[in-house]
């Protein structure tokens, strides 16, 4: 549990970008949504460079504290003072100032945080190679990840963006951003110091691979080039960029269907949140079931199906006209219940998605002799930012194609804005999680072929140790 405790300080990070950044810049600083949006992708194309030197990194590290957990601390001060920083920017800066400083301050957030996350994840091949716990274990992961995501977001909107006489819509008050930012920057570091130090004790139970031989950067891409050809790997790719930039979207646009859609008050939207929280909490059990019954990849396919289904109903009724009118007391308990259900299909198969990277280590092991964990959960990671970049990216771009100003007013918006965007939202969500899911074909890793790829790295294993002990010894 002190494993997965540690996703806490990722979902603060997470609910940060993909929630409140985007409106906190455009409705209360008043910068234009394409241009936050476009800064926040940019610090993802930055993260596709830094992620994978991360993983390779933490990979080919050898320290008494082992692989991992020397990245893991001295990660948690300048993940948490950079998100501090995020939400103060300097006063009178112009338009392109500000997008210069939100891509600046933000790489520095998700770079750091990075240090943290791929060292972190990395370590759950090596705490267990059972094909079902690798499940219960993303599980928890997954779960203290919302909780942390969820609890903030619920504390912000219920708390700290309260309204007030000078702001009545509570989304709209700056100070509001401020206390989030430095509550948010306290729990992160606190949440990864506590996963860090309480994992550390497992360092001497890893089995530390040999020691690599030092070779250039040149060699070292060749090597990270054929790691990441793994087909299995492509394909949970492919399908992950493609989920998480909806999930990205998904969120950023959350609150303004809540605030110019649906017509909530502050308080409302964080009862809203809580859904996600009880969506990862079922996914805990929803996930490891479905993977005993029908496998990893099966499940996950047929999750992220039905999730999509529930994801766009509120709207498709909306837009029918035969959803409840804002106002009516139903409005709230039926959003919730639409988007607790899309939650926990979505995160379950999420969390089989996260369980199959760890299962291709193995097979990748077999193919190139190296065990690249942190690699491979590099790219994971870089796949789950992509809710944070090109989630919101498109989120923005949707929002500025439909025509929300910067500080618009819920009482003064034309009805027809709102719902244009939900009529632009609803067909772009189903088409990157169905064809995000089709990907998944590609996978073919199943139980009995992870079993025969662990059966043979044993052989190989003993195989090594015998014609070690045969080599003699040197005359004395």
């Amino acid at each position: 549990m002190v494993y997965g405790f540690g996703s806490i300080g990722y979902g603060v990070k997470d609910v940060a970008f993909r929630s409140f950044l985007l409106l906190y810049y455009n409705q209360v600083v008043g910068v234009r949504a394409e241009l936050v949006s476009f800064a926040i992708l940019v610090a993802l194309c930055v993260d596709a460079i830094s992620d994978p030197i991360v993983g390779q990194w933490s990979d080919t590290a050898r320290t008494r504290w082992g692989r991992r957990h020397p990245f893991m601390f001295l990660s948690a001060i300048p993940a948490a003072g950079s998100l501090l920083f995020l939400f103060f920017p300097p006063d009178g800066l112009s338009d392109m100032q500000i997008f210069w400083y939100i891509l600046v301050v933000g790489c520095c957030v998700r770079t750091f945080i990075t240090f943290f996350e791929i060292p972190s994840s990395a370590l759950a091949p090596e705490l267990t190679s059972d094909y079902d716990e690798r499940t219960s274990i993303a599980s928890f992961r997954y779960f203290f990840a919302y909780l942390g995501g969820v609890g903030m977001a619920f504390l912000t909107l219920l708390v700290f963006l309260a309204p007030t006489e000078e702001y009545p819509v509570g989304q709209l008050n700056p100070e509001g951003y401020h206390t989030f930012a430095i509550v948010g920057a306290a729990v992160m570091f606190a949440a990864i110091l506590i996963s860090s130090l309480g994992t550390i004790h497992r360092v001497k139970y890893f089995r530390m691979p040999p020691t690599p031989e030092k070779i250039g950067p040149i060699k070292t891409l060749v090597q990270m080039k054929s790691t990441f050809g793994h087909k299995g790997f492509l394909a949970i790719l492919a399908f992950g960029v493609l989920k998480y930039t909806s999930v990205g979207m998904t969120s950023a646009l959350s609150i303004y269907f809540g605030t110019y859609l649906w017509g909530l008050n502050s308080a409302q939207l964080a009862v809203l949140t809580i859904d996600s929280l009880i969506g990862a909490f079922l996914a805990m059990f929803i996930a490891p079931i479905a993977s005993r019954k029908v496998g990893k990849r099966n499940a996950a396919l047929g999750l992220a199906i039905v999730a999509v289904v529930f994801g766009s109903l509120p709207y498709i009724l909306r837009l029918s006209g035969i959803f409840f009118e804002n106002g009516d007391p139903l409005l709230v308990p039926a959003i919730f219940i639409f988007s607790a259900m899309f939650q926990m299909c979505g995160v379950s198969s999420a969390i089989l998605i996260h369980a199959m990277v760890g299962d291709v280590v193995e097979e990748s092991q077999l193919a190139t002799g190296r065990r690249s964990e942190g690699l491979f959960y590099a790219a994971n990671t870089l796949m789950q930012k992509s809710t944070s970049g090109l989630g919101v990216f498109a989120a923005g771009m949707l929002v500025s194609l439909v025509g929300i100003a910067p500080g618009m007013s819920p009482a003064t918006i034309d009805p027809e804005v709102p719902r244009m965007l939900a009529l632009a939202y609803v067909p772009t969500l189903i088409v990157l999680y169905i064809g995000g899911a089709g990907f998944l074909f590609g996978y073919r890793i199943d139980r009995s072929t992870h079993e025969a790829s662990l059966a043979e790295l044993e052989k190989r294993d003993r195989s090594a140790a015998r014609d070690a002990d045969e080599i003699p010894q040197p005359a004395q």
